[in-house]
């Protein structure tokens, strides 16, 4: 890699742009995070994150610039300032029920936002680089194990939204201009940054309060669904390499291992110390203590109007490709997120 790299991040304040933003200051790059206007600064809303600190250790090399995907007059600003040789496109809105809720501003964001994007950085700069962050929601019902290939059919408004902008924006400016575009196809990824409203945060946060006898229990959806989860530090190293490559291609990103939603309760509740029981059927199941109290109940209303109920990756072109592969296992990735859950709520009471 040369010297004196640039990278523009949008969604720098999310779970991946913090990993990505760490990775790419500890390779040399000057980083700059695309970040919607607000009254206070940027930095204090992120002021957690471990990269916090490389920002003021880093001879600025951290910057943050004023923008937003439905906003073309911003994006091409923050482009002409930041000059950027890669782009990570990491904005969206990700939340998969809540897509179902406000179809419109997801599509919005996630597919015209990156129309945008591409329009204004190519026009700027047409060798840039561009990755693109996709999903496996892309894939819908597809029967798994899904790859590069696989025919994608998504059951939601967000799954519809990404594959939109990976088929007409990403693809479809790398055939007909012969743009820099990639996208990575990433399968769940977590981590201690992944937001609350997430399920696996949304466990492991709560058995770490049950544990801290600050909550009674928790109340979840389909704990039957399968995902292929891994640790989102690990899929920042896959986008870089992406854009290192001699020519742009689409890479799936996954551990190649599923799991139940039920199997991250279970590691989740361990890690926490506690071994659970099960009893009863359907939505009349609970997960049960040592002491026979319940701490976990299913909601019907945690549950999607559809949903995937099937993810598992094929990372066989990336390891080939890319030489990548996850460093975090399923159960480091459980214990890593309670732990950290512990730490935070031990700290705060």
């Amino acid at each position: 890699m040369k010297k004196g790299k640039t990278a523009l991040i949008t969604g720098i304040t999310g779970q991946d742009g913090s990993y990505l933003a760490e990775n790419l200051l500890k390779k040399g790059y000057k980083v700059y995070g695309l970040v919607r206007r607000t009254s206070s600064e940027p930095a204090h809303r992120i002021q957690d994150l471990a990269f916090f600190d490389i920002y003021y250790g880093s001879k600025k090399q951290l910057k943050f610039i004023d923008g937003n995907l439905r906003d073309s007059e911003t994006l091409a600003r923050a482009i002409n300032e930041s000059e950027p040789d890669e782009i990570y496109n990491l904005a969206a809105q990700s939340d998969v029920g809540i897509s179902f809720k406000i179809p419109g501003e997801t599509m919005e964001v996630n597919y015209y936002g990156v129309g945008r994007l591409l329009n204004e950085a190519l026009k700027i700069n047409p060798k840039v680089r561009i990755y693109q962050a996709s999903t496996s929601e892309m894939f819908g019902k597809t029967n798994p194990p899904q790859n590069e290939m696989s025919e994608l059919q998504p059951v939601s408004p967000y799954g519809e939204s990404k594959m939109k902008a990976h088929v007409d924006f990403i693809k479809g400016y790398r055939d007909r201009y012969g743009a820099f575009t990639t996208s990575g196809i990433l399968f769940n990824h977590e981590s201690p940054r992944r937001g609350k409203n997430f399920v696996t945060r949304k466990i492991t946060h709560a058995f770490a309060k049950i544990k801290l006898g600050l909550q009674d229990f928790v109340e979840l959806g389909n704990i039957e669904a399968k995902r292929d989860w891994g640790f989102a530090g690990d899929y920042v190293e896959a986008m870089w390499k992406m854009l290192q490559q001699p020519k742009p291609e689409d890479f799936v990103i996954a551990t190649g291992i599923t799991h139940s939603v039920r199997d991250f309760v279970e590691a989740a509740a361990e890690a926490a110390g506690m071994k659970l029981g099960w009893k009863g059927k359907g939505l009349d199941e609970v997960a049960y203590d040592k002491r026979g109290k319940v701490i976990l109940k299913i909601n019907k209303e945690w549950y999607r109007p559809t949903d995937v109920h099937y993810l598992l990756g094929d990372p066989s072109k990336a390891r080939k490709v890319l030489k990548w592969k996850p460093k975090v296992d399923f159960h480091g990735l459980v214990d890593m997120m309670v732990v950290a859950d512990l730490r935070e709520l031990s700290r705060k009471n």
